[in-house]
Formats: structure tokens, sequence, C-alpha cells
């Protein structure tokens, strides 16, 4: 009779384990469902048709910054400035141990026998030059935020000049007013900005007049 009581005991006591786990594994799977989509809205990578990353800081004149160290930097040019460039020829650099200032002109990138100059989003000593980008500056134009990356700095203030550089909210804002003002110059068909999330152009300067070309490059990149 004990024995009887005891197994019928195990039988109520699994019984009831295994209705409780039916009942947890729906309301583990909605917490996922419901999880997820606040993620991907909040790492959208392009803002108004341009790449815009989240781990990188901007500079208005549309060159950024990345710490990768309290005090090395690594630099380079954004979307935005490759596409309203386009098809780049070749590249000018500073060189090692030069130091530079933050929002002085440092970049010089030459195309169709014109140039466009770009600031530098960071003060400090040039430790290195990305040599790859010399030989083929298509890698600006293909990888902007990664081998198409233009200098090492090392800014022993670069705390202080990491304020002054636009990140998060204030970057997509930024963009999204940038995008507006060259929409009012350019055709909404050859920017593709459209509100959907279409991307810009590979080479927006096709659609620059030669006359404009100065006065609009300047414009964007602060120069």
């Amino acid at each position: 009779m004990t024995v009887i009581l005891v197994l019928m005991t195990i039988a109520i006591f699994l019984t009831i384990d295994y209705v409780r786990s039916r009942k947890r594994i729906p309301q583990s799977e909605a917490q996922q469902i419901k999880a997820t989509p606040a993620i991907t809205r909040t790492q959208a990578p392009y803002v108004s048709g341009f790449h815009l990353p989240q781990y990188v800081q901007y500079h208005p004149g549309h060159t950024w910054a990345l710490r990768e160290s309290p005090t090395l930097v690594r630099v380079g040019v954004d979307d935005f400035a490759a596409r309203l460039i386009g098809k780049i020829e070749s590249v000018l650099l500073p060189k090692r141990g030069q130091w530079i200032r933050q929002g002085q002109k440092v970049f010089t990138i030459l195309k169709d026998g014109r140039s466009a100059e770009l600031v530098s989003p960071i003060e400090g000593e040039i430790t290195d030059v990305n040599q790859a980008i010399l030989k083929d500056p298509r890698l600006l134009n293909d990888d902007p935020y990664g081998d198409g990356w233009l200098l090492t700095v090392m800014s022993p203030d670069a705390q202080t000049n990491f304020r002054n550089l636009l990140s998060g909210n204030f970057a997509r804002q930024w963009m999204t007013e940038t995008a507006s003002r060259l929409r009012a110059v350019l055709s909404p068909a050859a920017c593709a900005l459209a509100q959907d999330g279409g991307i810009a152009m590979r080479d927006l300067s096709t659609e620059i007049p030669a006359d404009k070309w100065n006065e609009l490059t300047r414009e964007f990149f602060l120069t």
C-alpha cells in the first residue's frame, strides 16, 4: 500500500511539472519576439541614403574618428563624402610625424582634373598612413569605414576632441539635414535619398555641374 501511495505521489508531481513546463515555453518565446524588433530599430545602418555606422564619431566636415585606445585614433572620410566625390583617382595624405589640428585641411582627393579637400576630425601626431589606399584609391569608395581608412593619430587630448564630434541621435539628425540640403541641389532621382530607405548613388559627382563642384565640396566639407 505504501509503495502504491509513493508511486502515485511521484506521478502527480511529474504531471504538475509537465504542465508548468508547457506553460513556460510560450511565454519565453513571446518575450524573445518582443525584444528582437527593438534591437533592429536602434541599429539601422543608413540615414537618408548614406551609411552611418554608430561605432565611429563624425566631424561636420564629413570625416570620422574611431578611438582604438585612450590616445590612438583612426581617421577616415564618411560614406557621404565618398559618394559625393565618386570615382577617385588619387588621395594625397600628410606624412607620419606631422602634427595636425582638429578642423585643419589635411586630405586632398583628386578626380577628373578636380580636387576636394577635407579636414581632420582630431588633433595630434600622425603615427601611420594607409599605404594601401595610396596604391588603390578605390578602397575609399568601396569601404570608407574599413579598408579605406586614411590615418592613425596619437592624440594626447583625444577626450576633449571627441566632445566636438557627432554621434548617436545628433549624428543621425545631422546626416538627415545634410541629405536634405543635397536634395535641394541635385535631382531626387539621382540622389535616391528616399524616405523608404533608398541608398544614394555610388557616384553623385556625375550629377554636379562643373561650375558647382568647388562650391559644393567646400560647403559640405567645411573647407
